[in-house]
């Protein structure tokens, strides 16, 4: 996939996710009338081409697995989609080394570069 198409189709995609998280309506579309609903957001598919939204899923999203099978419904003419029902959050503890750069103890921050620094 060429960068500009991948660029769009990863910008319709999120838009298709965003949509499907917060919009009941929507996601009821989606699995309803697929194509329709893609199109809402810019994913446009051939006329004879079959259209697979996967909801349930295991493991962990992979952007580029995505890309690979939206490319492969090129050839194909099956053009898988994967929606989780729910955005994959990450719920793990914060470090201590996390803490401390995302804490005030950070140094590498200069004031000067502040767009309300006043000491220049």
């Amino acid at each position: 996939m060429e960068p500009r198409e991948r660029s769009a189709f990863v910008s319709s995609y999120t838009k298709v996710l965003t949509a499907a998280w917060s919009n009941n309506d929507y996601a009821t579309r989606l699995e309803r009338e697929p194509r329709a609903a893609l199109t809402e957001q810019g994913l446009e598919l051939p006329t004879n081409a079959t259209v697979k939204i996967i909801r349930n899923m295991e493991g962990d999203p992979d952007l580029e697995a995505q890309v690979a099978l939206w490319e492969a419904g090129k050839t194909t003419g099956v053009y898988e989609l994967r929606v989780p029902n729910s955005p994959q959050l990450e719920d793990r503890e914060l470090s201590e080394a996390d803490l401390k750069g995302v804490s005030a103890s950070d140094t590498t921050y200069c004031c000067c570069c502040s767009p309300c620094c006043c000491c220049t």
